[in-house]
């Protein structure tokens, strides 16, 4: 409200005009729907390829919702075992693999290398979250990694960014994790799954601004708990 007021009195040399509030809107939904989808489908995925982890999962939802219609926002709180399933995901398949540009207000050498000022760097969070040095089997789906609680992704475990860190970490955090835990606990609990032709799941990535599925995911869904 604020830099509106400024605009009106002529406080600003770039105008804060409706037409800015609506690209801006338009930019926060769609960057935010796209990466929480891509994220999704990792999700389903690799608990495809897992089928005990997605059967303890399943189980967890249904045990805890106990034939409720629908899942809601008040359950989210008691699926543990899911909320580390989305983590394990977004380390293996960090929806966008190299995070928002910086730029050093000053000289630096990082890792033995000189940075002079201004240069535009760029963080992999991709090939941190598969670094050996800090994950062991790093390309092997493991929930364990975060039993402990110990490592979040909410910016301060530098080997664990997938929505950034500092001044710059990614806004909308806190309502992508409560909507993939939302959308992902309603898959479980209402569907079994399987795939339409039985076999290996291809797991080829598509580099991009977002790491998706190279080739689409299909599976058979089979009611367990009718949709209300």
């Amino acid at each position: 409200m604020r830099e509106i007021r400024m605009t009106k009195e002529g406080g600003q040399e770039v105008p804060f005009t409706m037409g800015a509030i609506k690209c801006l809107l338009v930019d926060l939904f769609s960057a935010g729907s796209e990466t929480s989808a891509t994220t999704l489908i990792w999700a389903m995925s690799e608990l495809m390829r897992n089928p005990a982890t997605m059967a303890k999962a399943q189980d967890e939802v249904r045990n805890n919702l106990q034939g409720k219609p629908s899942v809601t926002e008040d359950d989210l709180a008691d699926l543990k075992y899911m909320r580390l399933v989305i983590k394990e995901t977004l380390r293996l398949h960090p929806s966008v693999p190299l995070l928002l540009p910086r730029e050093p207000t000053e000289a630096c050498k990082v890792l033995g290398y000189d940075v002079p000022t201004g240069t535009t760097v760029f963080v992999n969070t991709w090939a941190i979250c598969r670094d050996p040095k800090h994950w062991n089997a790093p390309e092997e789906f493991r929930l364990e990694r975060f039993e402990s609680g110990k490592v979040d992704f909410k910016g301060t475990n530098f080997e664990y960014t997938p929505f950034g860190a500092g001044r710059r970490i990614c806004p909308g955090m806190l309502f992508a994790q409560s909507s993939m835990e939302l959308a992902l606990a309603a898959l479980l609990y209402h569907f079994d799954w399987e795939l339409p032709t039985g076999g290996e799941l291809d797991m080829e990535e598509e580099m991009g601004i977002a790491v998706g599925r190279k080739n689409d995911l299909y599976l058979h869904a089979e009611v367990c708990v009718p949709l209300n």
